[in-house]
């Protein structure tokens, strides 16, 4: 605990009134005047609460006794959650359709503190297209991460990161893997030299991989071979940085009606259904037309280019930009048979600041060039965004606000960036239209937001 000789000292525990939901998985209460975000605990409860965390303006604490129940509270399915253990999820002590709303609590707050939109959420459940309903071990809300990355103690014990701590919280089984990584037995191995192991399973295609992070070696300032136990299925495996031009194993995705190649740990979402979804959700609020140029930023293995390609057609012009150079070359295999569909690599911010679209020299179609000045210069019609959890910033928002012509969306796992970018187009002249949340990753205080916005 942060000591900062605060005048009086912050006991140890306190007894606490619990207020509203906050951001990251806490909940408000006040000490004394002072804000208290407390983990464990449900809006509406009484709890007593060991302080974790002291500062000039909050407090930080781990509700660890109940006084008063609120009845949304549930028993955690898993025995690794609770206080001071792992710090993957956020929400097991409350029921689903609770977590649903608490998540959309959060995003109406963010919009209105931070972008002045009042807008009422509701958090839509994904659906798992491979999951059967009468299996007895994938409980509600569980057996749903495809990927999931163990840290490894040095002795070589397996487990996940406790709450805002380095520290290992040792596991053998994590409730929300999917079942196809569980099988890998990962956690109940031990992996000397190891750092980190990412165990990845396709859902949809059954592929497996397991991705190593070599743990660095004091004595001789090098990297520690990693002995690979024997797992009881076969895996794909990737042992540290190989050598440039050496071919990487990768795993097939399947989402909306193609297959998707995703090389190493490369990014994919990891619900089974939110890929699906989320391309489904795109391109309601796009309503791509023929003909159309599009604009996939931030555009990954091409999930959004994809589907955005077959609707333009041959006619139209789809531009995905991406900075991960595996990424791009994911994108230009999975897209091959959309001539129509080509990916830039670089950063966002320096790409965008160079394109030009125009009429192909045939005078048929759309081409899209780094800069130059095609004698017909034209805007996107659709831009799609996707970019981390940071969010865009004014500079790509401005940058955005001037080449989108009809359409904009915004997909994003984080409130608070959106909002944040959300009122930088409200200034640059474009209006959120629509709002959709989906619960990707239940248990936790995640949630996927796709919005639509169109000028005025």
């Amino acid at each position: 605990m942060t000591d900062l000789r605060q005048d009086p000292p912050v006991p140890d525990v306190l007894e606490l009134d619990i207020g509203a939901v906050a951001n990251g998985g806490w909940c408000v209460a006040r000490h004394e005047g002072r804000v208290v975000f407390v983990r464990h605990t449900l809006p509406g409860e009484r709890v007593r609460a060991r302080v974790t965390e002291v500062t000039r303006s909050f407090l930080r604490a781990d509700a660890v006794e109940v006084l008063r129940a609120s009845p949304d509270r549930v028993s955690p399915p898993c025995p690794f959650a609770g206080p001071g253990r792992c710090g993957g999820c956020d929400w097991q002590h409350a029921s689903l359709p609770a977590q649903r709303r608490l998540k959309a609590a959060v995003v109406q707050e963010q919009l209105a503190r931070l972008a002045g939109i009042e807008r009422t959420v509701v958090v839509e459940e994904v659906p798992d297209p491979h999951h059967d309903e009468d299996d007895p071990v994938r409980g509600p809300g569980l057996g749903w991460r495809t990927r999931v990355q163990f840290a490894v103690r040095d002795d070589g014990v397996v487990g996940l990161r406790r709450h805002r701590s380095h520290q290992v919280e040792p596991i053998d089984e994590c409730l929300i893997a999917h079942p196809g990584v569980e099988l890998m037995g990962i956690e109940r191995h031990r992996w000397p030299g190891a750092a980190t192991v990412e165990g990845i399973v396709s859902a949809g295609t059954g592929d497996r991989l397991v991705a190593l992070r070599e743990r660095a070696s004091r004595s001789r300032g090098g990297r520690r071979s990693v002995k690979v136990p024997r797992l009881p299925v076969p895996v794909r495996l990737l042992r540290g940085r190989p050598a440039p031009g050496a071919p990487l194993p990768y795993v097939r995705e399947a989402a909306a009606g193609r297959l998707w190649q995703v090389t190493g740990s490369g990014f994919w979402q990891v619900h089974p259904g939110a890929a699906e979804a989320l391309a489904d959700a795109v391109l309601t609020a796009l309503e791509p037309r023929p003909g159309e140029i599009a604009l996939d930023l931030y555009c990954g293995v091409g999930l959004f280019a994809g589907v955005l390609g077959e609707r333009v057609g041959r006619d139209g012009l789809v531009v995905g930009v991406e900075s991960d150079p595996q990424a791009v070359r994911d994108a230009r295999f999975n897209l091959r048979d959309l001539p129509q569909v080509s990916v830039e690599q670089g950063r966002v911010e320096d790409v965008i600041a160079e394109l030009e679209f125009g009429r192909a020299a045939s005078g048929r179609g759309r081409q899209a060039r780094r800069g130059g000045a095609p004698a017909d210069r034209l805007r996107a019609d659709l831009v799609v965004l996707d970019p981390p959890r940071t969010g865009l910033g004014r500079q790509v928002v401005e940058r955005v606000a001037e080449l989108a012509g009809r359409k904009i969306a915004y997909v994003s796992c984080d409130a608070a960036t959106l909002a944040r970018d959300l009122a930088y187009f409200g200034e640059a002249g474009w209006t959120l239209q629509s709002l959709r949340a989906f619960d990707a990753f239940p248990m936790t205080h995640h949630v996927e937001l796709v919005a639509a916005l169109v000028q005025g």
